[in-house]
């Protein structure tokens, strides 16, 4: 299908929202605490107003199951659970975790980890196939702070980059003895402040999300998607 179609890509991260239509231009518009659904789709259309396309996938902050949003975001406003994209939007829409929409784009075969390294820490894994939508930054690996405490934009603010560094290290190499991947991919907008990568660990981009949102609709979609 996105052979036929022309596909909008949203990526809505707690700092910016991004979008580009089957791999082309990216436009974006500013996210935070205050951004809510109404908001977010509002602003989509006007920063696409010029664009043709005949689907949207979007890359959501947070929990979704079936394609559905089932918990409120951290980083942003409310009113996300129940929302109607596809009446807002006025076009089809499929709805898919954001670290699995950018896990879905690198994805090369075999059991992979990934981990979007932003404003929080975005998680999933692929194993032969089935996409596995996890949310690891919210364990606890001490008194009230988390891996997402730890290794977040505002953990690595704290810490300075030296220690932060060490810190995706530490947890990166904890999460591949507990998970068993065959391989890592290190994406989101603080991958790329990595100088060294941890063993069996590759680095990600978030160009990748865009290919992920294009794959949502294929024909053969890699299963857990819908």
């Amino acid at each position: 299908m996105s052979k036929r179609k022309r596909i909008l890509v949203v990526d809505v991260g707690g700092t910016h929202v991004k979008c580009a239509v089957s791999g082309g231009e990216v436009r974006e518009f500013e996210s935070g605490p205050a951004l809510t659904p109404k908001r977010m789709t509002r602003e989509l259309l006007a920063v696409t107003r010029d664009w043709r396309f005949d689907a949207i996938s979007i890359g959501y902050p947070g929990v979704v199951l079936h394609g559905r949003i089932v918990r409120e975001p951290f980083n942003l406003g409310g009113g996300w659970v129940g929302f109607d994209f596809s009446a807002a939007l006025k076009r089809p829409v499929r709805l898919i975790n954001d670290a699995a929409m950018q896990a879905l784009g690198c994805y090369e075969g075999g059991k992979m980890l990934f981990l979007g390294l932003g404003t929080g820490l975005g998680s999933a894994m692929i194993v032969d196939g089935i996409v596995v939508p996890m949310e690891l930054g919210h364990l606890h690996c001490g008194p009230r702070k988390t891996y997402e405490d730890l290794v977040g934009e505002r953990g690595r603010e704290r810490a300075g980059n030296r220690r932060w560094r060490k810190r995706v290290n530490d947890i990166v190499e904890s999460l591949q003895r507990a998970l068993l991947p065959e391989y890592v991919v290190l994406g989101g907008g603080n991958a790329r402040r990595l100088k060294q990568l941890p063993p069996n660990a590759r680095r990600g981009d978030n160009s990748y999300a865009f290919e992920g949102g294009v794959r949502l609709w294929d024909e053969k979609p890699v299963r857990g998607t819908r």
